[in-house]
């Protein structure tokens, strides 16, 4: 009876042995007996509601895995509220995920000072650096050093009605003293000039910014706003009056303030309105969105937002933002491992991103080797020449600036406010903010 009971114990020992060997199976490779790395990375594309975006990182990190025996990548995936939320209880505890997702400039402002994000200015040195449309890395950057590695990006052009121009016999403008000319004729012959939907504010802010930014240059609103210039400068009370000037010669279409971006957008869809300023996440919409009539797919062109006489600024500059980009934590146990895995993803995010789920890379795209509809192609080529990306005001801005900005901004298309006035308010509240 003991030799059974003592078998029988033996055999237990071994099965316990096997299990325990079983669960922590992640840190072997199959059939070596060599410990893996585990990275566990967290991200917010979920098979269901971003099915081509989890199909690629899941085929980028088959391929990582493929190429780098000794690492196990461990992935998470949330929708994104459930994600911004994880991401905070995970903060506050310190545990974050090894590499994940982040926003740039005040979402990530928190992250950053919390010594929770680690420093990648030595990925971006390894080779990287220059794969980046000009202006994406800024984003992630704060007091000189980059703290994520954007993804997408988007930027945001003027779409016109190609059918639209050639009925009135209009050029594309490059000066703004053209585009003028094209308002002053599309409002004369009751076409509404420019779609606008204002009830939603940030819609307005981005022809106020391309104002501010080509007549005082590309680095005057973002010197007004992180304090090493003023918002009184006279080139952002120029761009406010610019607005006024606009909203007077009927530029907009009706009721433009107290409707939302999507109503305005459909005064552009439907062929009552000749232009729409909006990003690059509209693309689909103009080319492969079988919802869209086709003729009218084929009826939308887009240009620079034009220079001014006299204007500091360049016609390669541009209104936009990054999305989401990619942060390794500092305290990290495989912060080596993980910078080399966020590298390698960036490069090959940069490659299949565009051409297989529409989504424009923050990383320069060759075009001769995709196969896209020519507006991307257009897109594409001005974004790997692009001299400059102005982050969007109001994500540069923190939440009770943002808001005061976005209020003035709807005050004055309404002509509630007048231009220098605006441009105090704006100084008044970044001043109170830099108080705190």
């Amino acid at each position: 009876m003991f030799k059974k009971a003592h078998t029988l114990l033996f055999v237990l020992i071994l099965l316990l042995t096997a299990a325990l060997a079983g669960c922590s199976g992640s840190n072997q490779v199959d059939g070596e007996g060599d410990s893996k790395k585990t990275i566990k990375f967290m991200h917010l594309w979920p098979a269901g509601s971003s099915k081509q975006q989890n199909l690629i990182v899941s085929d980028i990190i088959k391929q990582y895995e493929a190429e780098h025996k000794d690492v196990k990548i461990e992935v998470e995936v949330l929708e994104n509220e459930q994600y911004k939320n994880k991401i905070k209880v995970l903060s506050s505890s310190n545990e974050l995920p090894d590499v994940g997702f982040t926003w740039a400039a005040g979402y990530m402002t928190p992250f950053v000072k919390g010594k929770l994000f680690a420093e990648l200015d030595d990925v971006l040195n390894d080779g990287l650096k220059d794969s980046f449309v000009s202006g994406t890395t800024e984003a992630y950057a704060f007091e000189g050093k980059t703290y994520g590695l954007p993804l997408e990006l988007n930027i945001a052009p003027i779409y016109y009605n190609k059918e639209i121009f050639e009925k009135y016999n209009l050029e594309v403008p490059q000066t703004y003293s053209e585009f003028q000319n094209v308002v002053k004729t599309l409002a004369s012959e009751g076409v509404a000039p420019i779609a606008l939907g204002n009830k939603d504010r940030w819609t307005g802010s981005l022809w106020y910014m391309y104002l501010a930014d080509r007549i005082g240059g590309a680095e005057v609103l973002n010197k007004a706003i992180d304090r090493t210039g003023s918002f009184e400068d006279p080139a952002l009370v120029s761009a406010a009056e610019e607005i006024q000037n606009l909203v007077n010669e009927n530029a907009f279409n009706k009721g433009f303030n107290g409707v939302s971006n999507d109503e305005g957008k459909s005064e552009f869809l439907n062929g009552k309105a000749a232009m729409y300023l909006m990003g690059t996440w509209e693309l689909p919409n103009f080319t492969t969105n079988e919802d869209i009539p086709k003729e009218f797919r084929d009826n939308v062109g887009y240009f620079k937002f034009p220079t001014v006489d006299g204007g500091k600024g360049d016609i390669d500059s541009w209104v936009g933002g990054p999305g989401v980009g990619l942060f390794v934590a500092e305290n990290s146990e495989v912060k080596a491992e993980s910078k080399e895995f966020v590298k390698f993803f960036v490069e090959k995010w940069g490659e299949q991103s565009v051409e297989k789920a529409g989504v424009l890379p923050a990383t320069k795209v060759d075009t001769e080797k995709v196969e896209l509809p020519q507006l991307y192609i257009d897109v594409l080529n001005d974004l790997n020449n692009a001299s400059n990306l102005t982050l969007f005001a109001d994500v540069q801005m923190s939440a009770s600036v943002a808001e005061t900005h976005l209020n003035l901004i709807q005050s004055l298309y309404g002509n509630e406010v007048k231009p220098k006035d605006f441009a105090k308010q704006h100084e008044d509240a970044l001043k109170a903010e830099e108080g705190n």
